[in-house]
């Protein structure tokens, strides 16, 4: 009897640098799709990183 733990799992996400060739197209999609949303979390990340620092220079700037 197999279970579905014995069952070999895709890995849920995407390792940079592995092989694409065994994948299909609608895959090749879907980690398109998974890194791109990954990119825009990333990038508002650092936006509201430099917002912050921003903020922070302005209010520890030296007053004249």
């Amino acid at each position: 009897m197999i279970f579905d733990e014995d069952k070999p799992k895709k890995p849920a996400g995407h390792e940079v640098g592995c092989d694409l060739s065994a994948l299909s197209s609608d895959e090749l999609q879907a980690r398109i799709m998974l890194l791109q949303a990954e990119i825009e979390r990333i990038e508002a990340e650092r936006i509201r990183k430099e917002t912050g620092k921003l903020a922070a220079d302005n209010f520890f700037k030296p007053k004249v």
